[in-house]
């Protein structure tokens, strides 16, 4: 695991700059669905996927230290969690996200990492 999980690792492949909306986002066991929005904050860098269908149309807020891997030419992120850790983690709250300090600490903490915002 990255030692930060709000930020992207130095070998994921990610540009900072890039714009990932749309990409298709992969679990280590399938897709999980597409990025609705992304931040590239140092030190509170993160996805928002849009699930669509596979967990009734839920969002999800992945910590960027998730990214294993970024592919532009497919448009495809990896992340290094199943399906399963992904639909287990803490509910993703839009009110919440941006600055709550708790909540990041809650998602960090879920996601194993330091819980900087």
């Amino acid at each position: 695991m990255t030692e930060n999980v709000w930020g992207y690792r130095d070998t994921s492949g990610h540009l900072a700059g890039t714009d990932l909306t749309g990409y298709k986002v992969e679990a280590t066991d399938g897709s999980i669905g597409k990025v609705d929005k992304h931040s590239d904050d140092v030190g509170s860098a993160y996805l928002v996927v849009d699930t669509g269908p596979w967990i009734f149309g839920k969002e999800v807020l992945l910590p960027a230290g998730t990214v294993s891997r970024v592919d532009p030419d497919e448009q495809k992120i990896y992340v290094d969690r199943t399906k399963e850790q992904i639909k287990d983690a803490p509910e993703f709250d839009k009110e919440k996200h941006l600055g709550n300090e708790d909540y990041h600490r809650q998602v960090g903490g879920y996601y194993g990492g330091p819980h900087r915002i």
